[in-house]
């Protein structure tokens, strides 16, 4: 239960915080959520099972409720806070702005930062070796980078000047200018290479950062900063789940970020390319490893390097040898995820030979490790050869991965696995690619059976009215105690927004519904106002951009500037008194911040349906199918609904905005799942032409 004494600080220092925040309202939709958020982490729905999903409309101040909510909950019971994002624009707000201002006014006496992954810092025997050209080209041999130009030299040894001196603490994100992937890699911490038992390694920026860090009360992560500690076991990079509270803001993107983790893929000839070059470092480390174990492990990963080359031959030279039906992006998807058979004992092989390859490496490269420990070999002979081992472990890893989920026959959870035709060195390569469709018995096992607590938010995790879809893809189906909340969004929505669905010739299945938009959308912009048109597609975009610009419209197009330098133009036509026509696709529908003036008119061409193109969404619409489904009901309709909520939550920012929304999509009412997914928009005034 939740004691008296935490209701009562919650209730003061939610007083503080009104108190000194400038336009602050009373929103009793953000006092719900708080007390919601606090009655599930004290159990009060579920003894052991503490899990609040929250779907907040705009305008909520839900991350003030979800600190007021959980923090002092956390502080109270001794737990952590992790808060993981989808966003950097969501991280940078939690760090710089709404954390800042709670500790300032909670009263509360806790400390919060920023949680990056290892290879966002960099390692300063690295940057010391990357200076010298000659070293940096061993040490990155089995990358093949080439050298340095003179104006990323220049970088270099300006990175190294600044860190020297104290003026730049080692974060890729803090230094002023992008650095460039060829210079990063050369100088980035990683696993392997940077460990902090290794004395020139101690005060590295990563290890002084995670130093720092676990003495944090509340981390700000990405989410897949949150997954990478999960695959470690939990509480390697963040702390024991155990002890942790998370908060997961953005929490729609959880699912699909967890699926693409959880894939792998390796090229065929590419990948024997860099194993031959590790068998030539094979004998370079061992040579450097002064005990006598290095020559056997030398010989066994020797072994394991000749039986993994003649397996990837064999499975190369089947698919080069037998017919496969490519489609227009060169994939060919194996029909319910079954391989040929005759590549079943070559690929149970190659788990093998790739798991053992990755052992017996790990194995030299910890022995060469403690040599340096043990004053043995000296530093500047070892670290060449631990960076370049480090680089081969890291690829080993994701190799062994795939060849390890190839070799699951009949798995648990469903996969999707498909080949790719590349080109290569002017020839003929494979790219082999394995996924699981359905992630969420992961989350289930890793995260929700494990943490203290958990709170999920966004603006956008019901479909079509109900949790069942997000309940079903995040592992949170059937779970008990689990609790739903849907809060409505202050706004006024019939006061403040006008939806229009005006008559069009053609629905957009029709072939003439590009030249249809191309004739009706100059009717419904607004010239000396903001107007946002959104696309399902880059085609049909550039299509009608074309025909704007033939009419003399002066337009700004996604993908002719960077996002950031499209709206910077546009608010300075509109705060110059213009009018501006921003034209983008479904990308612009989420995390564009567009209040007041920015924005008044937005039109959305069409339901933003997503054609199942991949070889992921293919394999799942089959799963579904065998099983008895309608996967254009059960998948395609949900996430489509969500994208068109999302969409037309671009309009209203503000308690302030207004506007009108404008979608040319008759399938709204013509259908009965667009009739659906009208009703799942908030309550806009409507005007329906007929």
């Amino acid at each position: 239960m939740l004691s008296d004494s935490l209701k009562k600080s919650i209730r003061h220092i939610h007083k503080n915080i009104a108190t000194n925040l400038s336009d602050y309202k009373s929103r009793p939709s953000q006092n719900y959520i708080v007390a919601e958020i606090a009655k599930s982490l004290a159990g009060e729905h579920h003894k052991s099972q503490r899990i609040s999903v929250i779907e907040a409309g705009t305008g909520t101040g839900k991350s003030l409720a979800y600190c007021l909510g959980v923090i002092p909950f956390a502080i109270k019971h001794k737990k952590k806070v992790v808060i993981s994002t989808a966003t950097v624009a969501l991280q940078e707000q939690l760090i710089e702005k709404e954390l800042p201002f709670f500790k300032q006014h909670s009263g509360l006496d806790f400390s919060f930062d920023l949680a990056k992954g290892r290879n966002r810092y960099l390692c300063s025997p690295k940057l010391t070796l990357a200076n010298n050209n000659e070293q940096a080209q061993i040490q990155f041999s089995a990358l093949a980078t080439q050298p340095l130009n003179d104006a990323e030299q220049s970088m270099l040894c300006e990175i190294k000047k600044e860190y020297l001196a104290g003026r730049y603490l080692g974060d890729r994100d803090s230094w002023p200018a992008a650095i460039p992937d060829k210079v990063w890699q050369l100088i980035a911490s990683d696993k392997h290479a940077c460990q902090r038992q290794l004395k020139e390694h101690t005060h590295c920026p990563f290890h002084t950062a995670r130093n720092k860090l676990s003495q944090m009360d509340v981390l700000v992560v990405n989410h897949s900063l949150l997954l990478a500690d999960l695959e470690l076991g939990g509480g390697t990079i963040l702390p024991e789940p155990s002890d942790t509270i998370y908060v997961i803001d953005e929490a729609h993107h959880l699912p699909h970020i967890t699926r693409d983790f959880s894939s792998a893929s390796s090229t065929l000839q590419g990948a024997m390319d860099w194993i031959e070059k590790l068998a030539k470092f094979n004998q370079k480390m061992s040579n450097a490893i002064s005990t006598a174990r290095a020559i056997g492990l030398n010989f066994k990963l020797a072994d394991a390097l000749n039986d993994c080359q003649k397996d990837l031959k064999a499975v190369k030279t089947y698919l080069a040898d037998n017919y496969f039906e490519f489609n227009d992006d060169n994939i060919h998807r194996f029909i319910d995820g079954e391989l040929p058979k005759f590549l079943t004992p070559l690929v149970k092989n190659l788990k093998e030979s790739s798991s053992n390859m990755h052992k017996h490496l790990r194995k030299m490269h910890d022995a060469l490790t403690l040599d340096v420990n043990d004053g043995d070999v000296k530093a500047h002979v070892a670290e060449p050869l631990l960076s370049e081992s480090g680089v081969y472990l890291n690829r080993l890893e994701n190799f062994s991965k795939l060849w390890s989920n190839l070799s699951i026959e009949k798995a648990s959870t469903p996969h999707a696995r498909w080949l790719k035709q590349l080109e290569y060195k002017n020839s003929v390569d494979y790219l082999l690619a394995d996924c699981p469709i359905e992630v969420g018995f992961y989350l289930k096992d890793k995260l929700w059976q494990e943490c203290a607590g958990a709170v999920l938010c966004s603006a956008t995790l019901s479909a079509l009215g109900t949790f069942d879809h997000f309940a079903f893809e995040a592992g949170l189906k059937n779970e008990p105690g689990v609790q739903y909340l849907k809060v409505p969004s202050p706004f006024d929505y019939p006061q403040q927004a006008l939806l229009h669905l005006p008559t069009t010739e053609v629905e957009p299945t029709h072939k003439e519904f590009t030249d249809t938009l191309c004739q009706i959308i100059p009717k419904y912009i607004k010239k000396n106002e903001a107007n946002l048109i959104l696309f399902a597609s880059y085609w049909q975009m550039d299509q009608v951009a074309k025909s704007l610009r033939q009419r003399g419209l002066s337009i700004l197009v996604q993908g002719e500037a960077s996002r950031e330098a499209l709206l910077n133009l546009h608010r300075e036509k509109v705060t110059g008194g213009n009018g501006s026509i921003l034209l983008g696709t479904q990308s612009l529908s989420e995390g564009l911040d567009l209040p007041g003036k920015l924005l008044t008119n937005l039109i959305i061409t069409k339901i933003p349906f997503a054609v199942p193109t991949s070889p992921i969404e293919q394999a799942q619409n089959e799963y579904i199918e065998k099983k008895g489904g309608n996967p254009f009901l059960s998948i395609t309709v949900p996430e489509a609904s969500k994208k068109l909520v999302q969409s037309c939550g671009r309009l209203l920012r503000k308690e302030s905005d207004s506007g009108v929304i404008t979608i040319l999509d008759r399938r709204l009412v013509s259908k009965r799942y667009g009739k659906a997914m009208l009703d799942a928009l908030p309550p806009f005034k409507r005007q329906i032409d007929y």
